[in-house]
């Protein structure tokens, strides 16, 4: 499966729309297009129909610089660009880039055509532009930017008449160096957020009093709870790019001896947004554990199942299962007493959907609607998808293991890429959705700092709640007494 042009990637810009001319849409076929610099000289490129499938670095780097007659297609520049730092880093990408740019300028101005230099020019300052609009975080790399310059200052030479292209370049790195500054913001900003604050309890009565606040004191309307926990999940996921996502890739496998070195691995994004989930699962146990009498949290846990049960008729799997998980942790699954009360047919609706059998093929059915329904919507609610991530990296992760990164020819398996790809540009599509629903500072505040109670302080709330009915439970039981007492 690949991407189709038409429908994921941005369109040229209007700057450039008459002078880049019809040939820059669409698949480009083997042998069309003059490149500079004696394009295949390290490798030819191999389609199997009409796709490009596998080619040498050398050869799907030439492939991406656009020359007169030709412009890369988008989903190419966009599948290479975010595929190619597992073999080479960003800004060498860009000094290579650079210096095909200056073979085929040179060549062009040889022969003397202007208007023919001008058009090469403005494809590059596209290229670049839609580079720097994908991957921004490419450019804080300070010889990343230094190359842009260098590229840039070389191209606006070529059109000192009516400045055009000189304009775009100037749109184009204020534009960059907004996003910089905006990510740079937002990271500064998340570094000095904490997780909430775990609390240990006390040391063997864990009970809180009867009068402190929970979360049916804050919000008792499943519905309500499930959007706000959807606006967080998008908001947070927003943070991920997909150069975070390709890190599973390029890093990951160490046995890979081309695999992009030396910058440190920047996976702040993914463990953030891996974190909320395990917090939200602490949080669901807690909010049962903490609740004194048996009635109330027999509501507790209804209540949650109804949450659940709303976060998946919005498509926010990732909420749902992080919920269903902090129900089956072992301080809340052992509550027999309090589970014999509860209503379960709906738990088990979602057990059903959060089945693993099959590599969770019910919930990969249940994905695969919401996606079609994302995909055919009209308003923002219809258009929410919010995958469960944990399986999502895993599937990345596992198209990366079962085909290899290189051809016996030597050639880049780029098939394997173009998988990937779709992959990510389509989990990218989701985190872009706008969340509809109006946001509640008050539910929010409750849901991201609510102290959690730690493993230890569940089971003794557990305990506390339905003493031990076995002997290993008992043991548990005894030990963690012991231990709580030593370190006090």
């Amino acid at each position: 499966m690949f991407l189709e042009p038409q429908e994921t990637m941005p369109q040229t810009s209007v700057v450039f729309s008459s002078i880049l001319g019809p040939s820059c849409s669409g698949q480009v076929q083997p042998g069309m297009g003059e490149r500079g610099g004696g394009a295949g000289s390290s490798g030819d490129l191999v389609f199997q129909d009409g796709r490009l499938i596998s080619g040498s670095l050398e050869a799907l780097m030439e492939h991406l610089v656009p020359t007169v007659d030709y412009y890369p297609d988008r989903t190419y520049i966009f599948t290479f660009l975010l595929s190619s730092r597992v073999f080479i880093p960003p800004h060498d990408l860009l000094a290579r880039v650079g210096q095909i740019c200056l073979e085929q300028r040179q060549q062009l101005e040889a022969g003397s055509d202007k208007a023919r230099l001008k058009s090469f020019s403005a494809k590059i300052v596209q290229l670049l532009k839609e580079w720097t609009e994908a991957f921004p975080y490419d450019f804080q790399d300070e010889k990343a930017m230094a190359e842009l310059k260098a590229i840039t200052h070389r191209v606006t030479q070529c059109d000192e008449e009516n400045c055009t292209v000189k304009k775009a370049i100037a749109q184009m790195t204020q534009s960059l160096l907004l996003s910089l500054a905006a990510r740079s913001q937002l990271q500064e900003l998340r570094e000095k957020l904490r997780s909430p604050a775990m609390d240990k309890g006390p040391i063997l009565k864990a009970k809180p009093p009867a009068a402190q606040k929970d979360i049916l004191g804050v919000c008792c309307d499943p519905l309500v709870l499930a959007q706000q926990l959807t606006h967080i999940e998008l908001e947070r996921v927003s943070s991920i790019h997909p150069e975070d996502l390709m890190q599973i890739v390029s890093h990951m496998d160490s046995r890979d001896k081309h695999r992009c070195r030396g910058d440190l691995i920047k996976t702040y994004s993914l463990e953030a947004y891996d974190n909320w989930f395990n917090c939200l699962s602490m949080l669901v146990a807690t909010e049962v554990c903490r609740v004194v009498k048996k009635k109330h949290r027999t509501r507790m846990l209804e209540f949650f199942i109804d949450v659940a049960r709303e976060c998946f008729n919005i498509g926010n799997f990732n909420s749902m299962m992080a919920i269903i998980s902090g129900m089956n942790l072992s301080p809340v699954a052992r509550l027999k007493k309090t589970w014999s009360k509860v209503k379960t047919a709906k738990f088990d609706v979602l057990e059903h959907h959060m089945d693993p059998s099959s590599n969770f093929c019910n919930y990969r059915t249940a994905l695969q609607g919401a996606t079609q329904r994302s995909q055919m919507a009209n308003s923002s609610r219809e258009k929410i998808v919010i995958p469960v991530f944990n399986l999502f990296v895993k599937d990345i992760y596992f198209l990366h293991k079962i085909h290899t990164n290189h051809l016996p020819n030597g050639h880049i398996n780029f098939k394997k890429f173009w998988d990937i790809s779709r992959q990510i540009h389509e989990f990218m599509t989701w985190t872009q959705v706008e969340c509809p629903f109006e946001k509640d500072k008050k539910i929010q505040s409750y849901l991201l700092t609510a102290p959690i109670y730690s493993e230890e302080a569940l089971f003794i709330a557990s305990f506390e709640s339905e003493g031990p009915e076995n002997h290993m439970e008992k043991d548990s039981w005894k030990t963690l007494r012991t231990t709580l007492l030593n370190r006090a």
